[in-house]
């Protein structure tokens, strides 16, 4: 790779791919717009680390010019700049659409008029399969598992997608833009279906970044909402494991253009919410506070990555199991709190 572009890249996984891509010595251009809460402060970390190799560019993937700018002379891009939240695609369905199904179609036209386009690798998500209703769920212990057998490995590439919510519909569609110009134009592209990441440079909220949103919460000593019973089971992934899983599929992007991929820690690394919380409760220093609330349309009680189609191609597998990340994810939460009392 002699340079790469990555729409979103002050963002959590930007930002980690970032950082593993400097270190390797690999030029980086980050196109992002700044909206994300976090994102200045992933920046200023990236620059203190490498301040000649990365390369900013403050726009957004709405804006044709913004694209076009940051496409030009780049090998490679990763576009993760999205609108992220369930929630807020239904109280706002039309901005949702415009920077994830727009905001990639601009990201493909741009690509496709290049002299010699780059690849392209997306992050989309597990909710383009929708509630998964149909999957016959039994509650053991304190979490939900699927009584048949065929799912207990997860979820695999081959079940109908079935967008669910205006976050689905529109991740969906440009997951779909995204396998069809490879098809009808010969772009490199691959897709990625991932589940739950997380890891640190992460800044959680309800609906995105649970995982830190809940460690985050507990060092508070604020409350943290459930919405259902915390029953609810899925797969988590380190951020370091998906970068390396990023190189993987770039590394072979030409051999598996126009595929999709479910990506996340697979049934190693599942957990349900009431597991993370004593997990949690064992590492907080004050009493973990829970309040429980109805669910929420949509949720899926169970979601569990099979990752055997993207293991078989290039032989990547998670190596940072559920305890050691969680690990991880608390020291770097509790160090920034520490030099935020600080300042």
């Amino acid at each position: 790779m002699k340079r790469v572009l990555i729409t979103g890249g002050a963002g959590f996984i930007g930002s980690n791919l970032a950082h593993r891509l400097l270190s390797l010595g690999v030029p980086v251009r980050i196109l992002d717009n700044l909206s994300r809460r976090g994102s200045r402060e992933n920046l200023m970390w990236l620059r203190h680390d490498f301040p000649g190799d990365l390369e900013v560019m403050v726009g957004d993937v709405r804006k044709h010019n913004d694209i076009e700018a940051a496409i030009q002379g780049v090998d490679q891009v990763f576009h993760f700049a999205a609108q992220v939240a369930v929630t807020s695609s239904v109280t706002d369905p039309e901005t949702d659409f415009d920077i994830n199904a727009r905001g990639t179609l601009n990201v493909l036209e741009a690509i496709r008029h290049q002299l010699d386009p780059p690849g392209l690798i997306f992050t989309s998500t597990n909710k383009v399969y929708g509630a998964l209703e149909d999957i016959d769920l039994e509650r053991r212990g304190d979490r939900y598992e699927p009584r048949d057998p065929n799912y207990r490995e997860g979820v695999d590439e081959s079940r109908p997608l079935d967008f669910h919510s205006p976050y689905g519909c529109s991740k969906g569609a440009a997951d779909q833009y995204i396998r069809d110009y490879a098809r009808i134009y010969g772009l490199s592209t691959i897709v990625f279906r991932m589940s739950c990441i997380y890891g640190p440079r992460q800044f959680g909220n309800e609906d995105q970044g649970w995982v830190a949103h809940f460690l985050m919460q507990a060092m508070r000593g604020e409350a943290i909402s459930i919405y259902g019973d915390g029953a609810q089971v899925r797969d988590i992934l380190f951020a370091g494991d998906l970068v390396d899983a990023f190189l993987q599929a770039e590394s072979n992007i030409e051999r598996l253009a126009g595929r999709a991929f479910n990506i996340g820690g697979g049934a190693a690394n599942s957990i349900s919410l009431l597991d993370l919380l004593r997990k949690i409760d064992d590492l907080s220093p004050y009493p973990t506070q829970v309040r429980f609330d109805e669910w929420r349309p949509g949720d899926q009680r169970y979601y569990v990555s099979d990752c055997s189609s993207f293991r078989e191609a290039t032989g990547w597998s998670p190596e940072v199991g559920v305890n050691e990340g969680i690990r991880r994810l608390h020291e770097w939460v509790a160090r920034r709190a520490a030099v935020m009392q600080e300042v």
